[in-house]
């Protein structure tokens, strides 16, 4: 089978990354897979390096004719029996470029269950059109169906995100010495940015913050992130900090490249968030070995094996998240115990070889 995977930007997100892992993983697990960017981005060059055809397009305008015309050549010179997509303005003009060719399948990968009212209506023209769609996880399939008003009763399939478990191996850069973090200090952080639709929850963790630094007198937090689309959520996050006297032992890091490195540096992950629907950087956290503390959210129960392998706190409650971080902090024994089984349900569960073969067999099926 010939795939070509459609993406609309190269930037850094939890989409791109998965389809560099896949793209870096297909010959390995037998996928011939070409890749065709509409939009280029921070991860161009890694893309350009992956050991799949790459081909760069530039789309000039939500819809783009010319963009449809060539991509109907590639898909002709390149034989291609499948497209995947994972927007709509991505699978809208793979649609298009196939009108002529009905022997093409159409698969498209739903990230997100919110899309702004453009996007809603491409959804709803296209989602009963393509051949399959894959929600990344049984949370976002009910999403889906319930809030996002998708007829998900036929051609829908549940196939969770994969990491490519080499892609997480640390560079050897001393996170702590860069921040002037002691060597002995507790250090706790979440990868995840800022959006103005506050999906995230990182001011939860910032007001958990000064009970757990009054008990945990070494303690220090990180965020990984930055303000995105006009957001300014990290900025009153860094105000929160200062309002609480808390800002001496919090670093705000904005958009990192080294996030296993980051990772490495901490001794616990903690994700706060009010809307996910399978997020990588706690899968990457799990794989890495470290324990986890994530928002009682079905998404993050799912990733985390309904909970047992995580410490769970109720969402949006400071002083429950601080309550069962200061506990966890003070026992080495239960992080240790805890980060051993999510390791153990990742690798089972969410390693890239795992997705690649999951995709083939919805392929196949087609």
């Amino acid at each position: 089978m010939k795939v070509m995977y459609i993406l609309d930007s190269l930037n850094r997100g939890g989409a791109e990354m998965l389809v560099l892992d896949v793209c870096r993983n297909a010959r390995a697990n037998n996928l011939d897979l070409t890749l065709v960017a509409m939009g280029g981005g921070d991860l161009e060059k890694e893309f350009a390096r992956s050991g799949v055809p790459f081909f760069r397009l530039n789309r000039r305008r939500p819809l783009d004719l010319r963009l449809v015309r060539a991509l109907r050549s590639l898909i002709q010179e390149n034989e291609i029996q499948i497209i995947h997509a994972h927007q709509a303005v991505e699978m809208l003009h793979g649609y298009l470029a196939t009108r002529r060719n009905p022997g093409v399948k159409l698969i498209m990968t739903f990230h997100l269950c919110t899309a702004d009212a453009k996007n809603r209506l491409a959804l709803q023209l296209l989602t009963p059109r393509v051949d399959a769609n894959i929600a990344v996880s049984h949370q976002l399939y009910q999403c889906l169906k319930n809030e996002a008003g998708l007829d998900t009763s036929h051609r829908f399939h549940v196939i969770h995100n994969g990491v490519d478990r080499r892609r997480l191996k640390s560079s050897g850069n001393h996170v702590r010495e860069e921040l002037r973090i002691p060597a002995d200090a507790f250090v706790a952080g979440m990868v995840g940015n800022f959006y103005a639709d506050q999906r995230k929850d990182q001011p939860t963790i910032c007001r958990s913050l000064p009970h757990l630094f009054s008990n945990v007198r070494n303690a220090h937090f990180i965020f990984i992130g930055d303000d995105v689309g006009g957001a300014t959520e990290m900025q009153k996050c860094i105000a929160l900090c200062r309002e609480l006297n808390v800002i001496d032992r919090v670093h705000f890091l904005r958009k990192r490249c080294d996030i296993p490195d980051l990772l490495e540096s901490l001794d616990i992950y903690v994700h706060s968030s009010v809307n996910e629907s399978h997020p990588l950087a706690v899968i990457e956290a799990m794989l890495l070995g470290l324990p986890v503390v994530v928002s009682d959210i079905g998404a993050l129960l799912e990733v985390t094996g309904s909970g047992e392998c995580a410490v769970t706190f109720k969402t949006g409650d400071a002083a429950d998240l601080a309550g069962k971080l200061i506990p966890l902090v003070k026992d080495h024994g239960r992080r240790s115990e805890l980060a051993q089984r999510a390791k153990e349900f990742a690798i089972k569960n969410f390693t890239i070889e795992r997705h690649i073969a999951q995709l083939l067999e919805l392929y196949a099926s087609l």
